[in-house]
């Protein structure tokens, strides 16, 4: 069938979504699974399986590191990688073509993480912890989707798109945070074989390989290098992602050519041997792969056992948190809670409003504010990434009091979120503007 233009914005989209609403639910039946493995018989057992050195040495070369760590910083790693990809294909295919399209989003990111750190570093102003200040800034994509899901074509799809693209520019931001904020002291060695690393991929390209393993390979020498460096690892999905060509190398044109070509061959036993004709069908096999580009075909690869697999592993390996002994009140918990309910929807509210009052950027077509407010509140699920970032930013004795202000943080914003959802979405305000 043609490919249209429409059909690589649209359908790339939908497919996102619908996978991101699964795996929200599995998300959720995986982080209620590591809180009930973490509150009973098996409460001593799990944090030592997590625990578990995996030895790999190659000569001198010593990658011996835990099983949580592998997790954390290695299969983590594909999940910055696919947010960049689907970044990308939103800013060269999508709906961030447009500037203007592009300004709300960035903006309403960009607030629903400077607010929420405000609010965080007033509260925890000379208490143990305040480091953990980019625990408040992220957004969980998977679980916002899976929220949205729920109201199904009663809410306009442009809020699905806007939330998306905003959850995007969070982790983004989140993991730029990570690798400044939150590394070790620098190997200024190390760091400089992952820039030549990234100079090597960025050659390929130009020259015009084409080989996915090969990349690949590469990639994993860059984040070898990256791990030793003191900065985090997954910086490296980050950069490969928006490295990734989002164009394909043979279009549509050239693709007709090929397989009539091949098409005008007479039928018969002539597809073996060293023939023309079967020279002619190797040929369009590879014209037909490379007629998607490779962020398509990686995002399409990668993307289900991301959100099948590698976030539902991550969330056992860490939402787990034993509650007896954990103080409610503490200091960290609330300041994470106030941040993620209360500073998220505040920040990006504010800033969207800001940005089109200043007339950088427009609502568009199909978003209000009532329906733009209700939605802020979701951006206050953080659990993925501020579990994420949790792990890094704070000693074992505070970890606990963190991870449940995570946890009542993104619950109350799922809460009041999906309430006020449907009371907008009841009342007909989603198409109420007031500019």
């Amino acid at each position: 069938m043609p490919n249209e233009i429409a059909d690589r914005v649209t359908k790339p989209f939908a497919q996102f979504l619908r996978v991101e609403t699964a795996a929200g639910g599995l998300l959720l039946l995986s982080t209620l699974l590591a809180l009930a493995l973490a509150n009973f018989d098996l409460s001593r057992r799990v944090p030592a399986f997590w625990e578990t050195a995996i030895v790999l040495q190659l000569g001198p070369l010593d990658l011996t590191r835990s099983l949580h760590h592998w997790i954390n910083d290695g299969l983590m790693t594909l999940f910055f990688f696919v947010v960049s990809l689907e970044l990308k294909r939103e800013f060269a295919l999508g709906e961030l073509r447009e500037p203007k399209a592009v300004i709300l989003p960035f903006m309403a990111a960009m607030g629903g993480m400077a607010v929420p750190v405000i609010i965080y570093l007033v509260l925890m102003n000379g208490n143990a912890g305040v480091h953990g200040w980019g625990t408040v800034m992220a957004t969980d994509t998977a679980f916002v989707i899976g929220s949205l899901a729920l109201f199904g074509s009663s809410i306009p799809v442009q809020l699905r798109i806007f939330l998306v693209s905003l959850a995007i520019f969070d982790d983004v931001g989140a993991i730029a945070v990570v690798a400044i904020a939150y590394g070790a002291s620098l190997n200024f060695i190390a760091l400089g074989m992952a820039l030549l690393g990234i100079g090597v991929v960025a050659f390929c390209a130009r020259i015009g390989v084409r080989s996915i393993p090969l990349y690949f390979m590469i990639g994993g020498f860059i984040w070898l290098c990256f791990d030793g460096s003191g900065i985090h690892a997954t910086i490296a999905g980050v950069i490969l992602g928006l490295m990734t060509p989002a164009h394909a190398w043979v279009g549509d044109e050239r693709m007709r050519s090929i397989t009539g070509k091949m098409m005008a061959h007479p039928t018969g036993e002539k597809w073996s041997g060293d023939s023309s004709e079967r020279r002619d069908l190797i040929r369009a096999g590879r014209a037909i792969t490379e007629s998607l580009s490779p962020l398509e075909r990686l995002e399409m690869a990668l993307h289900p056992w991301v959100a099948f697999a590698i976030i539902p592993i991550f969330a056992l390996a860490n939402a787990g948190v034993e509650f007896s002994g954990v103080r409610l009140d503490s200091s960290v918990t609330l300041a994470i809670l106030a941040g993620l309910a209360v500073g998220k929807p505040i920040g990006v509210l504010l800033f969207s409003w800001v940005a089109v009052r200043a007339g950088f950027a427009t609502l568009g077509a199909g978003l209000s504010w009532p329906i733009l407010a209700a939605g802020a509140f979701l951006t206050g699920i953080g659990f993925t990434m501020s579990t994420f970032i949790a792990n890094l930013a704070y000693s074992p004795t505070l970890l606990a009091a963190a991870k449940v202000g995570i946890l009542a943080g993104s619950a109350t914003s799922a809460v009041i979120g999906i309430a006020l959802l449907g009371f907008v979405s009841k009342r007909g305000l989603s198409h109420w503007r007031s500019q």
